[in-house]
């Protein structure tokens, strides 16, 4: 498979609004260190960690991880060493002269120990780049948590709503406040501006991002977004205290749906492969229910309303017309066994994409195999195809082939430990909607 880079990866937080926020750092090690996880939340380094000077990121650009709901930036664990690597594009010009010049031109590849012979040589001749890679938890998830919560009622929890606008400031905030004062404080680049990678709500996130902030935004990569989000059931506005039929509601649907039965029926049918996850994930995404705002978080969850996205010129709204607002480059992604983020929903968002007036490249890969997650079930595709995207100023099918054999531009066999991953490329062409998958896709009319 693909050469890992060694990373640590730190445990950090940061104060928004009064209210503790978890978030991680993937930084690349050298050669001879081993790859470590510090669990410290202040984000000290051990003293024996080699670590790689800061302004070498300046090639890549940083990246911040944005995940699926219930889950913590433990989820992109397997994401974090495929981008901190981080790709220069004169890796990308000079891959090909690495490569076996006998090689078969057969119409697939798989990933092998080539990759890692070319890797290595990219190294020794100086050429790879190095990616600052962050993850975090949103507010009422994972390690992000008001402080002294007391299911709804504390101070510090009254009047917040966990909707996702109330996440999307928290990113614009972390963005501002943390990314860009450590990745472009020494920096002559004034455009100041990071890529995104979301999976399912985290796509939808990272859409709404882009359309409010699009001076923060360089591209997005969505995998498996979801396109919509928020109930906004009747009878409360979501921002705390809850009200008792709310809280009853609440605490019941909570209480089931982090039954350990439950999260391992949900995972195996958010997976096409039973192997890519295992009772380590079933038990991290358990703990973080544990504490004492669980149950007033997940009640204000329900009640919250959709995204306010920025209004079209026409007066129309929403997740899609957002879409063919869009003015940064856009990837998707999509695990083609997702049985709810299905090849229909990617296809038309992908048919949104493509009615844009902009210059703005957007381009759409399936991955065969995969299911709703893909950032951990296919991280080596993804950390590849991410990596080459996010490295390239021209970004067009023309320009950029999206893996390393330039004789499979159409497909890509890569096996993960637990099953073999085929990466297509869908043409605009291609991305047409059946009779069924138009009915799918207008379920939703966001």
């Amino acid at each position: 498979g693909e050469a890992l880079a060694a990373v640590r990866i730190q445990s950090k937080s940061w104060d928004f609004k009064g209210h503790h926020i978890g978030y991680e750092e993937a930084v690349l090690l050298n050669s001879d260190d081993n790859a470590l996880h510090d669990d410290d939340d202040n984000g000290t380094i051990n003293s024996h960690a080699s670590i790689r000077n800061d302004d070498d990121f300046a090639s890549n650009g940083p990246v911040l991880l944005l995940n699926g709901f219930g889950v913590g930036s433990f989820h992109q664990h397997r994401l974090f060493p495929h981008l901190a690597r981080g790709v220069t594009p004169a890796v990308q010009e000079l891959e090909g002269s690495f490569k076996d010049k006998d090689s078969s031109s057969s119409s697939s590849s798989s990933s092998s120990g080539t990759d890692i012979i070319i890797y290595q040589q990219l190294v020794t001749a100086g050429l790879t780049g190095e990616r600052k890679v962050y993850g975090i938890d949103y507010l009422g998830q994972g390690r992000s948590w008001p402080r002294d919560c007391n299911d709804g009622n504390s101070d510090s929890e009254k009047g917040l709503i966990y909707s996702i606008d109330t996440w999307a400031d928290q990113i614009i905030a972390f963005i501002e406040e943390i990314i860009l004062n450590n990745d472009f404080k020494n920096s002559g680049d004034e455009s100041k501006k990071i890529h995104l990678i979301g999976n399912s709500v985290g796509g939808h996130l990272s859409v709404l991002l882009a359309s409010k902030r699009p001076d923060l935004i360089e591209s997005i990569c969505l995998l498996n977004a979801t396109p919509v989000w928020g109930l906004n059931l009747f009878g409360w506005s979501g921002h705390l205290p809850p009200p008792l039929i709310p809280r009853i509601i609440g605490r019941y649907l909570f209480d089931r749906i982090r039954d350990l039965g439950t999260i391992e029926k949900y995972l195996d049918a958010a997976y096409a492969n039973r192997g890519a996850f295992d009772d380590t994930l079933i038990q991290q995404i358990r703990d973080c229910t544990e504490g004492k705002g669980g149950h007033a978080a997940f009640a204000s969850i329900l009640y919250a309303p959709p995204a306010t996205f920025p209004l079209a010129p026409d007066g129309s709204q929403g997740f899609y017309k957002n879409l063919e607002m869009l003015k940064c480059d856009v990837m998707l992604i999509f695990g083609k066994e997702d049985p709810w983020c299905t090849p229909a929903i990617a296809k038309k968002m992908f048919q949104s994409l493509s009615s844009r007036g902009s210059s703005a490249v957007h381009r759409y890969v399936e991955l065969d195999n995969v299911g709703h997650c893909p950032n951990h079930e296919s991280p080596t595709a993804v950390g590849c195809i991410a990596n080459r995207w996010m490295a390239s100023k021209d970004r067009s099918q023309q320009q950029l082939s999206l893996w390393n054999d330039q004789n499979t531009r159409d497909k890509w066999i890569v096996d993960e430990p637990w099953g073999t991953v085929v990466a297509k490329e869908v043409n605009v062409q291609d991305a047409s909607l059946t009779r069924m998958e138009k009915i799918i896709a207008s379920l939703d009319k966001k």
